[in-house]
């Protein structure tokens, strides 16, 4: 296998000019449907760490004063926070799954161009 050759085919590929512009509407299109969910599934991830770390903070008597009281209080943050992180991904799904139907027809209308010429 020559390596040289597909390295240089490559690098000439990239260097190419581009001239379609259909391809990079249809990249643009593709996330543009994604971003949303990527966006609200970093923002809850992140939330609910910090949530959940901070409960785990209080229960273990890091912050706060050590009774019993920040303890519990501590264990039912922590928890929202695990409740949080547990419904994170199937929160993306569902909101991948209509931003995917949302851009759907357009996409597979530019994507039947592309591959008919």
């Amino acid at each position: 296998m020559n390596t040289d050759k597909i390295y240089a085919e490559q690098l000439a590929n990239e260097y190419a000019p581009k001239d379609t512009s259909k391809v990079v509407a249809l990249r643009k299109l593709d996330a543009r449907a994604k971003l949303p969910a990527t966006i609200f599934t970093y923002t809850l991830g992140i939330l609910s760490a910090l949530i959940l770390g901070i409960g785990m903070c209080l229960s273990m008597g890091v912050i706060g004063s050590n009774t019993s009281t920040t303890f519990v209080i501590g264990i039912l943050i922590g928890i929202i926070g695990m409740i949080g992180v547990s419904v994170n991904y199937p929160i993306y799904q569902r909101i991948l799954k209509n931003g995917k139907q949302k851009y759907a027809f357009e996409i597979m209308e530019l994507a039947k161009e592309i591959s008919e010429n």
